[in-house]
């Protein structure tokens, strides 16, 4: 199964709906690498050494980096939305389905309107 590391701007509302599911999922805080002031590109090295895919909200750095081709063991963006259920079922579910390594991949959560309705839903993009 997948292995994540969250920065520590991640919310602990998303953290603990991802576990539900089972995923091994290592904090900033339990790592003891948060209010560090710790880079980003650090951060993508150590969760690459570690074999883990970094889930995090900041999206223009890590695109960012992801661009610059430094190795990583994949990237999940997530969308900063209080809908942390939504966004935990749309990862897992893309995970089951997808079943292939996150190894230097870049996925974006978004969220869409629905054509034709007033409820929006989250989409992946992958980079």
């Amino acid at each position: 199964m997948i292995k994540f590391y969250s920065n520590e701007n991640f919310p602990i509302n998303l953290v603990n709906c991802l576990r539900s599911f089972g995923y091994d999922i290592l904090t900033s805080y339990e790592a003891e690498k948060a209010n560090q002031g710790i880079d980003d590109e650090n951060v993508l090295n150590f969760a690459h050494q570690n074999q883990r895919v970094v889930i995090t909200l900041n999206r223009e750095d890590f695109i960012s980096l992801h661009q610059q081709n430094i190795p990583h063991s994949g990237i999940i963006i997530c969308k900063e939305d209080p809908d942390y259920q939504g966004q935990a079922d749309l990862i897992h579910q893309f995970i089951l389905k997808d079943n292939q390594p996150l190894i230097q991949r870049l996925i974006r959560i978004k969220k869409r309107n629905q054509k034709g309705s007033s409820v929006q839903s989250f989409v992946l993009q992958e980079y």
